[in-house]
């Protein structure tokens, strides 16, 4: 059925004609290619289907293997520090070949089908893959499908319009068709990499380039382009890769006159994609990167009959995470997270409180109104604290974008300085050194407990601090995101089962929820997660189908709250806490105290 789909779709984006026709009987053989050269091993995985990805064991660690590791060689003695920490699928930040110099962080891949050169070969990566696989995790990659380096095989061919490269991306004689488009199109970043469109003086031509000068955006409106990216996706697959990061999908497909962006061609590439690995791959699964507003990231999840992205990531979650701490207040939170926009029962929420990337301040407008606040002045506040300069700020980061004009920006930042590690360790305060940890632990607490699957980014688990010496390299120096792309410390990694190091208590807590969530069935991804008004702007709350309740306070205050606020039908008198042992009776106000959660089931 899914191929008489995958037709329908093939046509109705490329129409009914002999050269749709060539292209599709060329995908299908393509198809049947990989499909007859995928391992035993990985068929016998396929049998097992996908649903994997719901299970409560399901545990992510994203990092960046120069950063952990300097190379696949080197990571490969690392594995057993992952399964310490109870981590069951690992998210390598670009791993294939990209451009040198300036490359977006990896995002200007130049060869899809290798491993970049400075971590090892690609035969080396398969075999790392494997070992995961032997420890029980599972490996993940970015696959960016928006566009390429100029300097991939593809671009440079097309730059000398040879055949069979023709059209793989948007290039223009003159700038009046540019010059439209960018009437419409938004600039990523505005600051850095203005405009949407370069002129190349050798070939006399104007090039889509939407994220930065040295990527050029494909085009998916040639099937020729969709059936290269299949076989490279294929092919990648059968190297033993479970999970695809589709970076920037809601960019690939461009119509004039729009914003090019969310357009419902990217919907039917995307349940196309989906269509094919459904059938030469099927335990294989897609991650879509789509930090978009709440009601347009929904849709990337597609349907129960035709579906799209499996898991999606949750960046509304790290930015109320983020306010509620700064605001020591959660209403906002407890709101937002109230809306269903509609997420499908087998659609995944990544939860995370960092990654790689900034933070950029998205709220429910039309909520910070309802509480009475201004929704800029909030996010002046926001974007104040999480820099440090806001009057009695624990946090320590710098802005990114900054537009000296609207004072608009996003913040960087690693987790630990922003909760003010860095601020305690920099004073010698033992009281706040002890408030930042509980902080962390708190921030920690949400993304493991909270529906869908928890990403930890490398180095938080041990309480990774900014990475000052970023400004030294000027390849690198523009960008404040590298202040929280640090290299790992081994030596602080080491005192990681001492209890009486900052390291081992952020280890050991943060391990202990993992192992608690894997242990519990009614953390799995397909129950969900109902958020509660405790009637305490501090103290956030959630139940799990009437089984489980937590309870989070964001404040350095001891918090109560009232029992029967949270006490409903179905909940025994007494609860117990999976993470202290406790018993937490409900006919009496619960007391938490400063940054404490409980998981009371």
């Amino acid at each position: 059925m899914s191929m008489e789909k995958l037709r329908t779709y093939y046509f109705g984006l490329y129409g009914e004609n002999g050269i749709t026709q060539f292209f599709y009987d060329q995908l299908m053989e393509i198809m049947k290619t990989a499909k007859a050269d995928r391992s035993t091993a990985l068929k016998k995985q396929d049998k097992k289907g996908n649903d994997w990805y719901l299970s409560e064991k399901m545990v992510g660690m994203m990092l960046y293997l120069d950063k952990f590791s300097e190379n696949l060689s080197d990571f490969e003695k690392r594995i057993d520090y992952l399964a310490d920490l109870g981590v069951t699928y690992v998210h390598f930040m670009p791993l294939l070949q990209s451009r040198e110099g300036q490359n977006d962080g990896g995002y200007a891949v130049s060869d899809y089908l290798n491993v970049d050169k400075k971590f090892g070969t690609t035969e080396q990566f398969e075999h790392v893959i494997d070992r995961l696989k032997k420890k029980g995790i599972r490996t993940c990659i970015d696959f960016v499908l928006n566009h390429t380096a100029k300097e991939h095989e593809w671009a440079l061919k097309s730059r000398k319009n040879q055949p069979g490269y023709e059209d793989m991306y948007y290039m223009f004689d003159n700038y009046g068709i540019p010059s439209e488009y960018e009437k419409t199109l938004t600039e990523i970043f505005p600051q850095v990499a203005p405009k949407n469109f370069t002129y190349y003086e050798d070939i006399g031509k104007f090039v889509m380039t939407r994220f930065y000068e040295f990527q050029w955006d494909l085009n998916y409106k040639n099937p020729n382009v969709f059936n290269r990216i299949a076989h490279v996706l294929l092919t990648l697959a059968n190297k033993g890769i479970d999970i695809f990061r589709l970076d920037a999908i809601p960019y690939m497909w461009k119509e004039l006159g729009t914003s090019s962006m969310n357009l419902p061609q990217v919907h039917t590439l995307l349940k196309m994609y989906e269509m094919i690995i459904e059938e030469v791959c099927p335990s294989v699964i897609f991650l879509g990167e789509a930090i978009v507003e709440p009601h347009e990231i929904v849709k990337y999840f597609g349907t129960p009959e035709e579906k799209e992205c499996h898991i999606m990531y949750n960046a509304s979650l790290m930015v109320l995470l983020w306010n509620s701490l700064a605001a020591r207040d959660v209403r906002l939170m407890q709101r937002s997270m109230s809306i269903d926009y509609g997420t499908p029962k087998d659609g995944v929420w990544i939860n995370y409180a960092r990654c790689h990337d900034d933070i950029g301040w998205g709220f429910e407008k039309d909520i910070i109104k309802d509480l009475g606040m201004d929704p800029e002045a909030h996010k002046q506040f926001i974007i104040q604290f999480m820099e440090g300069k806001f009057p009695g700020s624990f946090a320590k980061g710098e802005l990114y974008e900054f537009n000296p004009e609207t004072l608009d920006a996003r913040n960087s930042g690693t987790m630990a300085s922003l909760c003010g590690l860095e601020e305690a360790l920099a004073k010698k305060d033992r009281y706040k050194l002890e408030l930042a940890v509980k902080r962390i632990l708190l921030l920690n607490s949400m993304i493991i407990s909270y529906t869908g699957i928890p990403l930890l980014y490398s180095g938080d688990e041990i309480g990774t601090m900014n990475w000052w010496d970023y400004k030294k390299d000027h390849t690198i120096a523009h960008d404040s995101r590298w202040l929280h792309r640090a290299p790992m410390d081994w030596d602080k990694a080491a005192d990681r089962h001492d209890m009486g190091t900052v390291q081992g208590v952020i280890f050991s807590g943060i391990k202990e929820m993992i192992q608690v969530r894997k242990d519990n069935r009614i953390f799995a991804s397909d129950i969900p997660s109902i958020p509660i008004d405790t009637g305490n702007k501090a103290v956030f709350a959630f139940h799990r189908e009437d089984k489980m309740l937590v309870l989070a306070n964001f404040s350095e205050e001891r918090q109560t709250v009232n029992c029967n606020a949270v006490n409903w039908f179905g909940l025994p008198w007494e609860l117990h806490d999976l993470i202290q042992g406790k018993t937490v009776p409900l006919w009496d106000n619960i007391v938490l105290g400063p940054y404490e959660y409980l998981w009371l089931a």
